[in-house]
């Protein structure tokens, strides 16, 4: 006999050790080591009171659970009300099962590519989902790439979630504008680019939307201050004509001393930044009078 501690090393056990002393043994290392269910064995992964355990320590556990608990209902949903993506792991017939699907996607909204097609056509669940995981909508019905709502909110989680929308939305302004605010100003088309109050909502979240900028407004000298608050080395996006501004450059070598080298050669030799650099330990800029 053996039996499986809480460190996952294989122990033996007397020959007199009984059943019931050896269950005790796995129920206490399920309880102690998350993989402890993975090395238990199959008549213990069939052990309803033990699989529980194991997926109340990690619900990936559920993987390793006897077929029959994997239909269970119970134990699908403790999993699944500690970790959302624990579903795939589940039975066919409870990825169907729309208030098991509900309470994974409310924990990971990425746990809808696991729902079975027909809930993925469902508006609540495609909106908790989108709501938690803004790219779950990739995984909705495709219809709900053209859902007013649905859309809004997927975009207000993720930004990134823009490219996935119906191409009707995503000349729509108010969606846009819900996504470079969280960061998918790298997704919008060229409209989206060359728009200055875009542009600049996107920048004060997320300095480094800067670069996805059209280059008539890298040459906007608050569009390109509003993106040197968060990173002074993104002065290497700005145009030519700001890399020469003493006071950009000035920002930029504030808020991170090795921008310097991303300024114009004429200021990059002005001494008068020279103090600016050294205080953010600024790397050693050839030119440096």
């Amino acid at each position: 006999r053996i039996r499986i501690s809480g460190a996952g090393t294989r122990v033996a056990m007397p020959e007199h050790a009984d059943d019931a002393t050896l269950r005790e043994q796995i129920l206490g290392a399920v309880r102690r080591d998350r993989h402890a269910l993975m090395r238990a064995g199959g008549a213990h992964q069939r052990d309803r009171e033990v699989v529980l355990e194991a997926v109340r320590q990690s619900p990936s556990a559920l993987y390793f659970a006897g077929p029959k608990l994997r239909m269970d209902r119970e134990v699908v949903m403790e999993a699944v009300r500690r970790d959302g993506s624990a579903l795939q792991y589940a039975d066919c017939a409870l990825k169907q099962d729309r208030e098991v699907v509900l309470e994974a996607v409310k924990q990971e909204g990425y746990a809808l590519k696991f729902a079975d097609s027909s809930l993925q056509q469902d508006r609540e669940i495609v909106l908790t989902a989108v709501r938690q995981h803004g790219c779950a909508l990739q995984d909705a019905g495709r219809a709900f790439r053209r859902d007013y709502e649905v859309v809004l909110q997927a975009v207000r989680q993720d930004g990134y979630a823009l490219p996935i929308v119906d191409k009707a939305l995503r000349q729509n302004r108010e969606i846009v504008l819900e996504a470079v605010r969280a960061g998918g100003l790298r997704y919008g088309d060229e409209t989206h680019r060359r728009d200055r109050e875009l542009v600049l909502e996107a920048v004060r979240r997320n300095g480094e939307a800067l670069q996805f900028a059209d280059k008539w407004l890298l040459r906007d000298r608050e569009v390109v201050l509003e993106a040197l608050r968060h990173d002074g080395c993104l002065l290497r996006f700005a145009d030519k004509v700001l890399r020469a501004d003493r006071e950009v450059v000035l920002q930029a070598v504030r808020q991170a001393g090795e921008a310097l080298q991303f300024a114009e050669p004429s200021v990059r030799g002005d001494r008068r930044l020279a103090p600016e650099a050294v205080a953010r330990n600024c790397i050693a800029v050839p030119g440096m009078r």
